[in-house]
């Protein structure tokens, strides 16, 4: 059997036995893993459902890739920059395909909701107190609005009393 898996953005396909080297996943060696994002699956030619299919994986380490070289360079403005950098990897173990494990898991989820729909629901003994309604208070509380003078009627008063107001004596110029 056979099934592609989709990890760390990028697509595998599997089978078990196989091993594969994934972007960093959360583990330690030794740890296992279940990868639920199944997009195909398989035997021969023929095609299967994916619905409640998991594969099965195990860490087998924690490596990092070779070291890739980023070198930038400007022609004629004297611009180079050189940097370097090594990818974090999971090599993985594929030890199952199959929906065993998850069936499991959904069996363990179910009991529990299972045993809070039978419990009987506790009466409720505190009733919310009714609302008295005070629209007088409000009223009493909330000054009036008052219109305030617009702007455009005070400027051209402050200009008619420019006008108006004798200049002050102008000083001579020396």
């Amino acid at each position: 059997m056979f099934a592609i898996v989709r990890t760390g953005g990028k697509q595998y396909r599997v089978a078990p036995g196989d091993k594969i080297v994934v972007e960093k996943l959360a583990g330690e060696a030794g740890d296992s893993v279940d990868l639920t994002d199944i997009l195909l699956a398989g035997e021969g030619s023929d095609l299967k459902s994916t619905a409640g299919l998991i594969v099965a994986a195990e860490i087998v380490a924690q490596a990092k890739a070779d070291k890739v070289t980023v070198f930038k360079k400007r022609r004629r403005h004297n611009y180079r920059r050189k940097a370097g950098h090594r990818q974090k990897l999971t090599i993985l173990k594929i030890i199952s395909i199959g929906g065993k494990k998850a069936d499991k898991k959904a069996e363990a989820k179910a009991e529990p909701k299972k045993a809070e729909a039978n419990a009987a629901p506790a009466p409720k003994t505190e009733k919310p107190a009714p609302k008295t309604e005070k629209p007088a208070a409000k009223a009493e509380k909330a000054p009036a609005k008052t219109a305030k003078p617009s702007t455009k009627d005070a400027a051209p008063a402050k200009a008619a009393a420019k006008k108006a107001a004798p200049k002050a004596a102008a000083k001579p110029k020396k």
